[in-house]
């Protein structure tokens, strides 16, 4: 058995998305998972869509958990929505500050991600295992690299349990973030997030918005092949293999795949790399 593996998806919009992502999933946890995460989907606007796809994952027998995030939120409805997800037994979430919404000031009770990692420790122990975003190529939004760190140093000292990273296709930007954190005397695991290659255009567009980088080199294969779809996969598997591959010798703890409510490219990536585990 190789690594930890965990997968991410985003609540469906629609009947048909919800009944094709329960076929996926299917799919999916035949790799043997340790968990599955849920998003707040694009804009992070309710969690009712996320709650309930935490609820099927549950229910379907795999360990769920659940994005959370605090923009805009009060300690009321934070406290609420975390009593919640433990009547339903969740047992983890992924705290974050999460996107502000168009035209909305920095209101609400929680400003920053380590305010909520700090309060769900202060309300509920340990009742929930909290992971924590981080930013190996620098959140876009930081004011510089070193206070990006300290901002991830507040959210552990908080109380975070892990950390798992937005998607990166360069590895040294990945362990020298780990070394840095190392050097300032924090130590929980940094999972490294993988983005599977399925389309151009929609990487570069992902990419462009979250900050992560495209290597050059990666980038031109990917324009040369134009719409050549069976040509893209297959150079991402190649790509995307590789680096989980030396992510995985050189120590990471855990990979976490982005699946994008889908199955196939990360079956491939996880079954080149023999890392399926047989699920209980």
């Amino acid at each position: 058995m190789g690594l930890p593996l965990s997968f991410e998806f985003f609540p469906p919009k629609t009947p048909e998305g919800a009944g094709k992502l329960r076929g996926v999933r299917q799919q999916l946890y035949a790799l043997g998972p340790e968990f599955c995460s849920v998003t707040y989907g694009a804009g992070g606007s309710t969690h009712e869509g996320t709650f309930g796809t935490v609820r099927e994952i549950l229910a379907e027998g795999m360990d769920a958990a659940s994005h959370f995030s605090c923009i805009g939120a009060t300690a009321a409805s934070v406290r609420a929505q975390l009593a919640e997800l433990k009547a339903m037994g969740v047992k983890r979430v992924v705290a974050l500050r999460g996107d502000l919404p168009s035209g909305y000031g920095l209101g609400g009770e929680f400003q920053y991600a380590s305010d909520l990692v700090a309060f769900i420790r202060a309300e509920t122990g340990s009742d929930f295992r909290i992971e924590v975003a981080a930013y190996p190529e620098v959140h876009p939004q930081a004011k510089s690299p070193e206070a990006d760190l300290q901002a991830f140093v507040r959210k552990a000292r908080a109380g975070a349990d892990s950390a798992i990273t937005q998607y990166f296709f360069n590895s040294d930007a990945y362990f020298r973030f780990v070394d840095d954190l190392r050097r300032l005397g924090v130590d929980i695991p940094v999972v490294p997030g993988i983005m599977p290659i399925t389309s151009s255009t929609q990487l570069m567009r992902f990419s462009d918005a979250c900050g992560a980088e495209i290597p050059r080199w990666i980038r031109l294969r990917l324009q040369a092949f134009g719409d050549d779809s069976a040509s893209i996969r297959s150079f991402g598997l190649d790509v995307v293999s590789d680096l989980c591959a030396h992510l995985r010798d050189a120590g990471a703890p855990a990979l976490h795949f982005y699946t994008m409510n889908q199955a196939a490219a990360t079956t491939d990536i996880v079954r080149r790399l023999g890392l399926a585990g047989d699920r209980p």
